[in-house]
């Protein structure tokens, strides 16, 4: 698991480099040739993923061109947040934000669903094809769909500019705490599903549908529960989101059947669902127009950072407490604590900035 973590820390960090240059790319070029062409690359490299493990290339080479695509991937995301930004109305944000994680976790919810049914009848490398075919269709849909949502400035957007952003200090505070729960939050994929299939007994069918459960919650609730967050104070949802995460992976170390198991989904999902869609709306109220792009890749590198050493951590905690699952996710939860705090004492600066002004 270490290894494994590892693997996913190196493709991370370099998709917090990409994230950061997607975000300038998003400024200078327009968030529509940012995303034709990012979907356009995915094309080839989900095709040549197909291909390698189709061939039984060496694992060096598929892990090479996976670390690849998935940094070209991330350069997508910065577009999309600040398109949202662009087009959405500024007191309507996180609602927005909220339909479009419907939007995502309906494909989730599916996703798992759709590649075990296709696996009964189909070779795994067949899989990364029907992946490829799928971007083929999203760059149709976005060439002949999506307008671009601004008017790209004449002023030369170069990697210097970034220094600005750098230098906005309630920013990046938010985004190093926003790091943290995405630390903590990255523990669904990797960790959880070692912990529940080897630790705890469960099939692979049962940690299917807790992926299941927690995709069709957020497609259900996401929406309703992002217009009642958007009428409280930022910080205020932030802190409960963290803290529900908190919650919900501490609880993991008591877990001994798969009926808790689902309840404990259910928490961290209540979490995710009040914690994710006001990320990007903060981001776009502290950003200037022209600057939209750069700050959602600061998000976003945060965002990467966290998701990337999640595994890692994750990995090296289940090696080291083998057996005593309390200490695993008790260390998980604290850091979660820790950025429910520090959320606080944003929230109290940010009302005095304001008071001041």
């Amino acid at each position: 698991m270490t290894f494994i973590g590892t693997i996913f820390l190196i493709a991370g960090l370099c998709s917090a480099v990409t994230h950061i240059i997607g975000g300038v790319l998003t400024d200078r070029l327009g968030r529509r040739r940012v995303l034709l062409g990012v979907t356009a690359v995915s094309i080839f490299m989900y095709g040549g993923l197909a291909a390698l493990i189709g061939l039984s290339a060496p694992i060096w080479a598929i892990v090479v061109v996976y670390i690849t695509a998935r940094s070209v991937l991330t350069t997508i995301r910065p577009a999309i947040s600040a398109m949202v930004a662009d087009l959405a109305p500024p007191e309507r944000l996180t609602e927005t934000y909220g339909l479009l994680r419907v939007g995502g976790n309906v494909g989730f919810a599916a996703g798992p669903a759709l590649g075990g049914y296709l696996m009964t009848f189909i070779p795994y490398a067949w899989l990364f094809g029907v992946t490829t075919l799928t971007w083929a269709l999203s760059f149709v849909l976005i060439f002949f769909l999506l307008r671009e949502s601004y008017r790209v400035s004449s002023e030369q957007v170069t990697f210097r500019s970034l220094i600005s952003v750098a230098g906005d200090r309630r920013f990046l505070m938010f985004t190093g705490l926003s790091a943290l729960v995405f630390l903590t939050m990255a523990q669904f994929g990797s960790t959880l599903s070692v912990f529940t299939v080897d630790r705890l007994g469960f099939s692979t069918a049962q940690y299917g549908l807790l992926l299941t459960i927690n995709g069709l919650l957020v497609a259900t609730f996401q929406y309703p529960v992002a217009r009642s967050v958007n009428r409280l104070e930022r910080s205020t949802g932030l802190i409960l989101g963290s803290i529900l995460y908190a919650l919900g992976y501490l609880s993991l170390g008591w877990v001994g059947s798969f009926g808790w198991g689902v309840a404990v989904m259910v928490i961290i999902t209540a979490g995710e669902i009040v914690f994710a869609p006001l990320t990007p709306t903060v981001v776009a109220e502290l950003s200037p127009e022209d600057k939209r792009g750069r700050y959602m890749g600061f998000l976003g590198l945060g965002q990467t950072l966290g998701m990337s050493f999640g595994p890692l951590v994750g990995g090296v905690l289940l090696d080291t407490f083998e057996t005593k699952p309390p200490f695993i996710w008790g260390i998980i939860a604290s850091v979660a604590f820790v950025a429910a705090l520090g959320f606080y004492r944003w929230g109290a600066t940010r009302q005095i900035n304001r008071n001041s002004i």
